[in-house]
């Protein structure tokens, strides 16, 4: 009885052969030989990834010899139509595409727009000290008594350098992950400026205290320096391929912070940002007491000539832009008499930093000839020092002189302030104080059309006892 039960339950189990080739061939859909055919060449290529350490069955069949784990589980037999394939791709290109969706969305979060005054985060009032590096070749010096008194006398004004840089760290920090192409430049430096006026602590619109040392610059491409967008520029945005250079000011009772970095949205013209940053940083370390300003520039062009930049198959060599320069920084002046060139051959050859100035070196790498000229609508404006009121008549424009004394004193300001603080009818009234020279404008600075220029910039001391760059930060 038990042999004869075997041998039902065997004949029950096996498989029926088809009578012919013939038969067999036609058993299978055309769909399905195109499904086991997919499947075996996807279980072709599992089976020689380096990973895999058993092959996975080839002929269609579940083998006993090879686990199958959930995580590496071979695909289910089971005959499929094409309708469920094409369903199975649309679903992984969806999967995909939510994929790549969320990927986008995680490169577009953007870092807080800072809004807490920077009283309520530095309680005690001493702010963060920037960069310190002791100098170096000719400048060495030895740290005496002497030396140290020389420099706690120079304590407050310090801090107050030191808070200017930190509201400069923490709105440049949020620039940098927001700036992207798409964005609207108008907007962009609206909302930049006014986190300065929160977090610095202005009175008001008014800079005199503390607050915005310039108008904040975001020059594209061939423009180098001297663009914030003017009432009307609404609709100015970042393009893919654009290099923009974003320079900001930031102040406390006149030390001013002048500090600038730039972002490329084309990655061939990486290596462009790349010369300004290390140019800049070559100018800084060689600054120092006796440091003679001449023999900077000649370091600084070597560094961006140093450099080349292919565009679109065309290869350039970066050149500095001979007539821009760094400076001197004073109370409430951005440029205070000496100039830092960046090229070689440029200055005097006498000329030397001292102990105790205040500098902001920058310098701009370009694709393009190297010098620049005023072009284009201006948006930078600058009141003389003691302005004569002789030749200015009209009482419009002596009314537009005294907002821009009690706001801005010898600082940089922009036709957007103008608007904002209600003198939005002020084109004739500013035209008549440029002509009777009680204001100067500051146009556009432009290398050649279809050009591109880098820029970089810091702010630094020259203490008794040390350098303190002031405005570094963990990004430059």
């Amino acid at each position: 009885m038990e042999a004869g039960a075997a041998a039902e339950e065997k004949k029950a189990v096996e498989p029926v052969a088809p009578q012919n080739a013939d038969e067999e061939a036609e058993g299978v859909s055309a769909a399905e030989k195109k499904r086991l055919k997919k499947l075996r060449q996807k279980q072709k290529k599992e089976s020689e990834a380096p990973a895999q350490s058993e092959a996975l069955p080839t002929d269609g069949a579940a083998s006993a010899a090879v686990p199958v784990t959930a995580a590496a589980a071979a695909p289910s037999l089971t005959p499929k139509t094409e309708a469920d394939e094409d369903q199975e791709e649309a679903g992984d290109d969806a999967h995909a595409g939510e994929a790549k969706k969320k990927k986008k969305n995680k490169k577009k979060k953007t870092a807080p727009l800072p809004s807490v005054p920077l009283s309520k985060q530095f309680p005690t009032l001493q702010f963060p000290m920037g960069r310190i590096e002791e100098y170096s070749g000719d400048a060495r010096r030895p740290i005496t008594e002497e030396a140290r008194e020389r420099d706690r006398l120079n304590e407050g004004m310090l801090n107050d350098l030191r808070k200017a840089a930190e509201a400069h760290r923490q709105v440049r920090r949020w620039a940098r992950a927001t700036c992207r192409p798409g964005v609207k430049l108008f907007e962009f430096v609206e909302t930049l400026e006014n986190s300065i006026r929160t977090i610095i602590e202005s009175q008001g619109l008014s800079h005199i205290e503390a607050g915005i040392a310039f108008p904040t610059g975001v020059s594209l491409n061939h423009v180098a320096a001297h663009f914030t967008p003017n009432p009307g520029d609404e609709n100015v945005t970042v393009g893919e391929g654009d290099v923009i250079k974003i320079d900001i000011g930031t102040h406390v009772h006149g030390r001013i912070v002048d500090s600038a970095f730039s972002m490329s949205f084309n990655p061939e013209l990486d290596p462009l940002v790349e010369a300004s940053r290390e140019a800049t940083n070559t100018g800084v370390r060689l600054a120092g007491p006796d440091a003679l300003l001449r023999d900077i520039g000649a370091e600084i062009e070597e560094v961006i000539k140093s450099y080349e930049v292919t565009v679109g198959g065309k290869t350039f060599q970066c050149k500095p832009i001979r007539n821009l320069n760094g400076h001197l920084l004073g109370p409430y002046t951005i440029h205070a008499g000496k100039s830092v060139p960046i090229a070689a051959e440029s200055g005097d050859t006498t000329t030397r930093m001292e102990e105790g100035e205040l500098y902001a070196i920058e310098t701009f790498a370009s694709t393009g000839r190297g010098l620049v000229v005023d072009d284009g609508e201006c948006s930078h404006y600058m009141m003389a020092p003691n302005p004569s009121l002789a030749n200015i008549r009209n009482p419009k424009a002596r009314h537009l002189l005294a907002h821009i004394q009690q706001n801005y004193e010898t600082l940089a300001f922009c036709n957007r302030w103008l608007d904002t603080a209600g003198e939005t009818r002020h084109q004739l009234q500013l035209r008549a104080l440029i002509e009777a020279r009680a204001v100067n404008p500051y146009p556009p600075l432009v290398d050649t059309r279809g050009s591109y220029v880098s820029q970089h910039e810091q702010t630094f001391l020259l203490r008794p006892t040390c350098k303190e760059i002031i405005s570094a930060g963990d990004d430059y």
